[in-house]
């Protein structure tokens, strides 16, 4: 919002220069974004008369005028300005004058006629851009009076940034409400008296959307005469405001938008038919807006109607056939309060952004209508006269906003500001705030006005009192905690240390968006269907991830494009599955995923070696390590088709799958466009992220003892399943089983295979016996035959 500085020290002045008075309102939450002069640095210009204008002898474009200054004698001035006529005052730059730019006029002879002086524009003074004329001064302007006395031009226009719930500091009265409570000084508000109806009619309306529109408030004003120009102060305080002066009814309308902060409408009266409704736009309605572009209205656009068609765009644009002209003789002034809700997002919808939508969508005061009514039938009426007809006053009681109440206690207030305040300083700062309020109990009972439709909570009121206590007037101090332990459990992992683990097997972190391309995860995840974005920022981005995978193939394909043979990536985030049983119908799984591609490591003299699936199986076992329970994790077949056959594993825990690892079927190298064979892996992080607490175990100082067996299997039977085997077979002095030969072919029947394997003996208390150790490799061996239906190999 932009206004005249002397404009506002109308309504209050505080004794403060301009730059300490913006620093005030800034500090106050009302952001100073600027201040600029209303007009160029000039000087010597003055208020002058055209007592003649002729054609310029050889000059078409060019008229030599007489002008009076107050000066004993005429000036002689050429002028080429399309609008210099006689009677005409003006502003003229004498000889010696000094304009914007220090352009300082001189006697000059233009076509041979002398000239003693300039006769000035709007833009040439810096005062505006318009340049298509000189500056036309009212008929009672004084002859010889210095322009800037004249037009008041030593002021600065202030442009404040308001936060969205400061609507009522849109109009100069909540401003100098602010600046008064700020500097403790009474509000010189103009007075407002209502103008009494001359005439009986009245333009009846009919509320069909209460809750959108409860209240119209609608005046016939009729007989006005719009040939007259607005008065010189109005259109200026108008141009100081960033505004256009068109008319008086738009100039009228306009300024009580700024002076009081509520937007209004005018209708040429006889352009209605019937009754005027506000209501819902029916489907496929038209309207033509005064900037001459037609809309087609959409269903949720409140409009305000007659009983044949739209007449506008309910405060957000009326339409150019009921606007006001110059032809004009009948207006109905409306002035409505809209609910927000209502007007929210609807300008935006036809492209526009309005100064009536702007203070609709954040709010308005909803007791205000009669008074800016009477503001502006006293304005428009002293203008362009007219007979007044009476203020019909429409409303639905229900939907109109009440005052609320709020209490703020006195405890909750110190504690949040961390001061102490006397009672009296705060009944004070909320009364000259304009709030109503009772203090009992340590605590105030605050109503909040109408017009302050952003209070609502206690916290409110605690920045109310803040602020305007002052900033600054709140000492510094240190906050004050005692220390203790962190809740933390030695048995919790922290992802931070996964991560570790990974950054040390050299990969590096990446973090991709959480939706993705459906086609890509669709055809990954075949058995899944993934939540839809209702209104994607792409197509490619219109799906919640079911997996990590998806975004880490696609960032290992964009580095391989890059001429990156070697990417080795991990990602820790959520990933979204359908789950009736949760919140919201949707399981928010957190995973650790990697892709790996390239070589095991980086090139070098020593030679390098391809990364394959027991690479990435190791990562994995390396992560599984950390929690101490290696030995309740298996790795099977995956049967998963974006596996490759033979490559890929399920990672179980007690038995439940918790993710997998593998290589990425070669089938969807050309969907991802990979360069190269990819393995990847997924692990839920819940089974991570606990562990086991090492527990301290006696070493025995007596010697080892090693046998070796081979044992035939069945194919299918796994080196995983043996391990399992020996487990629960439970032999103490076993401290080592591995696996170092497997054989097929001659000696072995078809469809089975020998395992080879080490088995380590050893005893913390004693040196074993040869039958000792045989007995435990004959344990071993039983439970081998009777779990697995294995045999010892001859």
């Amino acid at each position: 919002m932009i206004f005249s500085e002397k404009w506002l020290r109308e309504w209050v002045n505080p004794a403060i220069d301009t730059q300490t008075l913006a620093e005030q309102i800034s500090m106050a939450g009302l952001e100073v974004d600027g201040l600029e002069p209303v007009a160029g640095e000039f000087s010597g210009v003055l208020v002058g008369h055209v007592v003649e204008c002729g054609q310029h002898p050889d000059a078409d474009k060019l008229r030599v005028t007489k002008i009076d200054v107050g000066a004993d004698e005429l000036l002689d001035i050429v002028c080429g300005a399309p609008n210099c006529r006689q009677g005409l005052k003006v502003a003229v730059a004498c000889v010696g004058a000094v304009l914007p730019g220090n352009f300082k006029i001189k006697k000059a002879k233009l076509r041979g006629q002398p000239s003693f002086g300039m006769l000035c524009s709007f833009s040439e003074l810096g005062i505006s851009d318009e340049h298509d004329g000189i500056l036309e001064l009212p008929a009672d302007a004084p002859i010889g009076a210095d322009l800037r006395d004249y037009l008041d031009l030593n002021d600065t226009a202030i442009e404040i940034d308001l936060t969205p719930n400061r609507a009522d500091c849109l109009g100069l009265r909540g401003v100098a409400r602010e600046v008064g409570v700020l500097n403790k000084l009474a509000v010189n508000a103009p007075e407002i008296s209502a103008v009494p109806a001359s005439i009986t009619d009245t333009q009846p309306v009919v509320l069909e959307a209460p809750e959108a529109c409860p209240r119209y408030v609608s005046r016939i004003i009729k007989n006005v005469d719009l040939s007259i120009s607005s008065p010189l102060w109005l259109t200026e305080k108008l141009r100081r405001s960033g505004i256009r002066s068109i008319d008086p009814v738009v100039d009228v309308t306009n300024y009580v938008l700024l002076e009081l902060g509520h937007p209004m409408h005018a209708f040429d009266a006889n352009s209605i038919a019937g009754d005027i409704h506000v209501r819902l736009a029916k489907p496929e309605e038209k309207l033509v807006l005064l900037d001459e572009n037609e809309v087609t209205i959409q269903p949720n656009t409140l409009v305000i109607a007659d009983t044949e068609k739209p007449l506008a765009l309910a405060g957000i644009f009326g339409g150019l056939a009921s606007g006001v002209t110059s032809s004009t003789t009948d207006i109905v002034l409306e002035s409505a309060f809209f609910a927000r809700d209502a007007i929210l997002g609807k300008a935006r919808q036809y492209g526009l952004h309005t100064d009536a939508s702007h203070r609709y969508e954040r709010g308005v005061d909803p007791s205000l209508q009669e008074t800016a009514m009477e503001r502006a039938t006293a304005l428009l009426t002293d203008i362009v006269g007219g007979e007044v007809g009476p203020i019909l006053v429409t409303e639905n009681q229900e939907f109109v906003p009440q005052p609320k109440n709020v209490t703020l206690r006195k405890a909750r207030l110190e504690k949040v500001i961390g001061i102490e305040f006397a009672a009296d300083v705060v009944t004070e700062i909320l009364e000259r705030l304009g709030f109503s309020l009772s203090y009992t109990n340590e605590s105030w009972s605050v109503s909040i006005p109408t017009y302050r439709f952003d209070i609502s909570i206690e916290e409110d009121l605690i920045e109310e009192v803040a602020r305007v206590y002052g900033y600054n007037e709140i000492p510094n101090a240190a906050p004050f905690a005692s220390l203790a332990m962190l809740p933390s459990s030695e048995s919790t992992l922290d992802l931070g240390t996964l991560k570790q683990v990974l950054l040390q097997q050299g990969y590096d972190e990446a973090i991709t968006y959480s939706f993705v391309d459906p086609k890509k995860q669709s055809a990954l995840f075949t058995e899944i269907e993934a939540f839809v974005l209702p209104h994607p920022i792409a197509s490619d981005m219109s799906a919640m991830r079911v997996s990590l995978l998806t975004g880490l193939i696609d960032t290992v394909s964009y580095n391989q494009k890059r001429k990156q043979p070697r990417v080795r990536i991990f990602e820790t985030g959520l990933t979204f599955l359908p789950d009736s049983a949760s919140a919201n119908g949707v399981a928010q799984i957190p995973v650790i995923s990697g892709v790996v591609c390239g070589t095991e490591k980086s090139e070098s003299w020593a030679g390098i070696s391809p990364v394959d699936f027991f690479t990435v199986k190791g990562d994995v076992e390396r992560l599984i390590s950390l929690t101490g329970m290696s030995a309740q994790f298996t790795f099977q077949r995956s049967s998963a088709a974006f596996l490759h056959p033979g490559q890929g594993a399920d990672i179980c825990f007690n038995g439940e799958i918790v993710g997998f690892v593998g290589a990425l079927h070669p089938q969807f190298k050309k969907l991802f466009g990979l360069q190269a064979n990819v393995f990847v892996f997924e692990l839920a992080q819940s089974v991570l992220l606990e562990r086991v607490l090492p527990r301290a175990k006696i070493i025995s100082k007596y010697p080892t003892n090693r046998r070796d067996i081979a044992v035939v299997v069945k194919d299918e039977v796994s080196y995983a399943d043996i391990i399992t085997t020996v487990n629960k077979v439970g032999v103490n002095q076993l401290v080592d089983l591995t696996l170092f030969d497997i054989y097929t072919g001659e000696g072995i029947a078809e469809g089975e295979k020998s395992l080879a394997m080490a088995l380590t003996f050893s005893d913390p208390e004693k040196t074993l016996e040869e039958a000792e150790i045989q007995a435990c490799v004959d344990k071993v061996i039983s439970g081998l035959q009777d779990t697995l239906d294995a045999t010892l190999r001859d």
